[in-house]
C-alpha cells in the first residue's frame, strides 16, 4: 500500500439522490466523475465567509495516494505535535470536526482526519466496503509517522476505529468511541447456512441500487436548501451550523450546490460487515477505552442503550452517557467531548 503524500488538492463532485437527472454520456461512470472532480469548484465570496462560533478550518490539507485512490487528509494543530486520528461518520466528512478538532489541537495535539472514500474531497471509487475503509484508515494512520496513537471515531467512524483497535492493537494507544457502538441484533439465531441464504435478497438489493445509481446525480439547491435537507435528518443541529457545512461538504456549479457524497453509496452498503458485530469486539480491547453515548434517540443514531455498553466494557473502560444530547455528541457538546478525550489521553 502506497503512503506517498501529495499536496495536490482535488474537488469531488460526489453529490442527494432525489431526482432523475442522469449522466447522459457513454463513458465510464467513475471515470466521468473523477474527470469532473479535477475541475475547480469555485466558492462564492458570501459562501466562503460563512462562519460558526468555535469552528475553525484545518491548518493543513493534502492528498494521500492509497493505491491510486486520493484521500483528502486534513490537520489541525502544530505539525510537530503528537498526532490523534479522528474518523467521521457515514455520509459526513472531516469538516464536521471543525468545532471539536481545534479544541484538542489547542491542547497540544495534531488532529489528523480524512474524508472517507466517496465522501467530501476524497476520490470516488469503484469499491465501497468495510474492509476498504479499514485499509484507508490504516494508510492515513501510517502517514502520520506514529507507531501508535489515540484514535477517535463518531458513528460509523467509531465502529471503524473499534475494529482497527482490535485488529491492530499495537497501533492504537487509546480509543474514544462517540456514539459508534451499534448493538441491535438484526439476525435471528439460525444456522449459518440458512443465514447465508437470507443474504441473497440483501445482496440483490444492493447490486440493484448500484445499477440505478450509475445514471443519477444529486439534486442541486441553494446553501439554505442543502442545509434544510440535512436538517431533516439532523433536526437537533443548529441551522447556522448546517449552513456553515455546505460550502465545505458540497460543491457549486451553475445550477446550484450538491453534497460531495457519491450517489453509489447508501446506508448499509459496508460489504461483509454488520453493525451489531461491533459491540462484540469491545470487551477484548486492552488499551484505555472511552465510550460516549447521547441519550436522546435520533433517527441517524444506532438506538444503543446504556446497558448495552455497560455489559460489554473492557476492564478499565469508561462509559459516559450524556443527557439531553443526541447522536452527534461532538457537534452538540464539543467542549464536553474535547475535555473527555483529553482526560483519557493525559491519563
Amino acid at each position: 500500500m502506497s503512503s506517498a503524500l501529495r499536496a495536490r488538492v482535488r474537488g469531488n463532485p460526489a453529490s442527494d439522490l432525489t431526482d432523475g437527472s442522469s449522466w447522459r454520456d457513454s463513458v465510464d461512470r467513475v471515470a466521468l466523475r473523477v474527470d469532473l472532480a479535477r475541475l475547480p469548484a469555485p466558492i462564492r465570496a458570501d459562501a466562503a465567509d460563512l462562519t460558526y462560533p468555535g469552528a475553525r478550518r484545518p491548518d493543513r490539507h493534502c492528498v494521500l495516494d492509497v493505491d491510486g485512490l486520493g484521500l483528502a487528509v486534513w490537520e489541525w494543530g502544530d505539525v510537530d505535535a503528537p498526532p490523534v486520528l479522528f474518523a467521521h461518520g457515514g455520509f459526513d466528512f472531516a469538516g464536521t470536526f471543525d468545532t471539536l478538532a481545534p479544541l484538542v489541537a489547542d491542547a497540544g495535539f495534531r488532529v489528523v482526519s480524512w474524508d472517507h472514500r466517496g465522501h467530501g474531497d476524497s476520490s470516488v471509487a469503484h469499491l465501497y466496503s468495510w474492509d476498504a475503509d479499514l485499509r484507508d484508515a490504516l494508510a492515513v494512520l501510517d502517514s502520520t509517522g506514529a507507531r501508535s496513537l489515540p484514535v477517535v471515531g463518531h458513528s460509523k467512524g467509531g465502529a471503524l476505529m473499534l475494529q482497527l483497535a482490535e485488529s491492530q492493537p499495537h497501533r492504537v494507544s487509546h480509543l474514544v468511541n462517540l456514539d459508534g457502538l451499534p448493538s441491535a441484533r438484526s439476525w435471528p439465531d439460525v444456522p449459518e447456512h440458512h443465514r447465508t441464504r437470507m443474504l441473497n435478497g440483501e445482496l440483490a438489493g444492493w447490486l440493484d441500487h448500484r445499477r440505478k445509481a450509475a445514471t443519477l446525480i444529486r439534486k442541486p439547491g441553494t446553501i439554505e436548501e442543502l442545509a434544510a435537507r440535512r436538517g431533516r435528518m439532523n433536526p437537533r443541529l443548529d441551522p447556522a451550523w448546517l449552513r456553515y457545512l455546505v460550502p465545505i461538504g458540497a460543491f457549486e456549479r451553475a445550477d446550484g450546490w450538491r453534497w460531495k457524497i457519491d450517489p453509489a453509496m447508501r446506508m448499509g452498503g459496508f460489504g461483509p460487515w454488520r453493525p451489531e458485530w461491533s459491540m462484540a469486539r469491545l470487551p477484548a480491547l486492552g488499551m484505555p477505552v472511552l465510550c460516549v453515548l447521547g441519550l436522546v434517540v435520533d433517527d441517524m443514531g444506532w438506538g444503543t442503550l446504556p446497558e448495552d455498553i455497560h455489559h460489554n466494557l473492557p476492564p478499565g473502560g469508561r462509559f459516559v452517557p450524556l443527557d439531553g444530547v443526541g447522536h452527534f455528541v461532538h457537534i452538540e457538546k464539543p467542549r464536553v467531548v474535547a475535555d473527555l478525550i483529553l482526560d483519557l489521553i493525559h491519563d
